[in-house]
């Protein structure tokens, strides 16, 4: 029986990708849903606030961030404020507030590119 199960788990990708071959072009993604889900998101920008702030020095950046998050979530005017309390040159607190959770990628372009 034992020697069986090597077929078995042998069969089970070329089935499951069949399967979602066929299952693919009938999902659908409701795209203002994933809009609202993403703009609820707002911890998605903590990696560029900490990296800007390591940039320029700033003190325990991801401390910072966690004392932000503690015992309530992120929210567009939660980070607006912290950005502005931040002691960074004018120019970079104009490039962190213009991102948002949707305009905002980290380096995917550039480790997409590399691969």
């Amino acid at each position: 029986m034992l020697r069986a199960l090597g077929t078995a788990f042998g069969h089970t990708p070329d089935r499951a990708s069949t399967h979602l071959l066929v299952a693919w072009p009938s999902s659908n993604a409701d795209p203002a849903r994933l809009a609202a889900d993403l703009d609820a998101s707002w911890e998605v920008l903590a990696e560029a606030v900490q990296t800007v702030m390591r940039r320029y020095g700033l003190p325990e950046p991801y401390e910072q961030l966690k004392a932000l998050t503690r015992g309530q979530g992120i929210t567009h005017d939660s980070m607006r404020t912290f950005i502005e309390s931040l002691a960074l040159p004018v120019d970079a607190k104009r490039r962190l507030l213009a991102l948002t959770p949707a305009t905002y990628t980290g380096l995917a372009g550039k480790l997409a590119g590399s691969i």
